[in-house]
């Protein structure tokens, strides 16, 4: 194996049929891998797989429902993934949030059964409010009471849907984001980002209990 060094970069070049049988096979077991070099000594030294480079480096990962690997799709509020929270089925944590926006009870029943861009839209054309009630209790419209709701919605999701639980554990300790075109006025995506996050560290945290 004939080794080139350069400035910016280290090239093994196979020299024999066996080498190059060897170096193929090899190439193909890290392609896209990150190398660390142990310093090593004049004698030699090694380089270590750190494994994929999206995980080695912690490259962070755009939540976005129509964009973006697919993998990541049901993380997704708009995706659906069902639950139950308070004795009531949500197709989606779209659905469950859009229907506070309702005061009707019937209009949040039928708004629950909804996903996707359709559950988006769902709360469209019905004007700003300040404050919304659910299960008795007043809640200002972007106030700790509201971003908790999400919370526990999103907890009832990941808790019950086996789909998007293991989307959410698969991003392994990447950094989440939620960034969109028009950010959200009411939860804003860096918030949204960080309820994934806390949901993850706690099923983590579960596993290993």
């Amino acid at each position: 194996m004939r080794v080139i060094f350069k400035s910016e970069a280290l090239v093994l070049s196979p020299e024999t049929e066996v080498e190059r049988d060897a170096f193929s096979a090899w190439r193909q077991s890290v392609e896209g891998h990150v190398f660390f070099f142990d310093g090593g000594s004049d004698k030699g030294g090694a380089l270590l797989d750190l494994g994929a480079r999206a995980e080695a480096c912690r490259e962070p990962i755009n939540i976005v429902f129509d964009q973006g690997d697919p993998r990541w799709q049901p993380i997704s509020n708009l995706a659906l993934a069902p639950f139950n929270l308070m004795g009531r089925y949500y197709a989606s944590v779209e659905a469950f949030w859009q229907g506070l926006k309702f005061p009707k009870e019937a209009d949040r029943v039928r708004v629950a059964a909804l996903w996707g861009k359709e559950a988006k839209r769902a709360g469209d054309g019905l004007g700003e409010v300040d404050e919304f009630v659910y299960e008795g209790a007043t809640c200002a419209v972007g106030g700790h009471g509201h971003r908790s709701l999400m919370l526990e919605a999103c907890r009832a999701k990941f808790n019950q849907n086996a789909e998007a639980r293991q989307a959410l554990l698969a991003t392994g300790n990447r950094p989440l984001m939620h960034r969109v075109r028009r950010d959200s006025k009411t939860i804003l995506g860096v918030v949204m980002a960080e309820i994934w996050m806390r949901i993850r560290d706690g099923l983590n945290r579960s596993q290993v209990e």
